[in-house]
């Protein structure tokens, strides 16, 4: 059996997720406060987490491999292609993480490996 290619990383987020970011962010948060967290999003150290970890901590649910952003994302996987690290926002008040931007991308390397190594900026 072929083992499933290992996950690879750009050295940061592509400019396009910021903005993806900031649009989701200003669901849960007015609109000036997204902004301010996307901006010390761009300006955060980049980390790692574990695949398995980030899903606990977020409380979402594994999306179904035949989603299409998630089957795009496990091609690239499978052809060596670099990833976007995610983008992450700490919610004390509710105890959770937001994952900001990069959920197809979790849900496509949990799927090939739950506890890969994922690159990720948090605030």
């Amino acid at each position: 059996m072929k083992k499933p290619a290992t996950p690879r990383w750009h050295d940061d987020v592509e400019e396009h997720n910021y903005p993806a970011a900031g649009s989701y962010l200003s669901l849960l948060f007015p609109r000036k406060s997204a902004a301010k967290l996307v901006s010390k999003l761009r300006s955060a150290a980049t980390t790692k987490f574990m695949a398995k970890d980030i899903f606990r901590a977020s409380g979402l649910s594994l999306l179904g491999i035949s989603n299409t952003f998630i089957l795009r994302d496990r091609k690239k996987i499978a052809a060596g292609k670099l990833l976007s690290p995610l983008l992450l926002v700490r919610d004390p008040e509710n105890g959770k993480v937001i994952v900001a931007d990069g959920y197809h991308r979790l849900c496509a390397v949990y799927a090939v490996d739950e506890e890969a190594w994922i690159p990720c900026k948090i605030v």
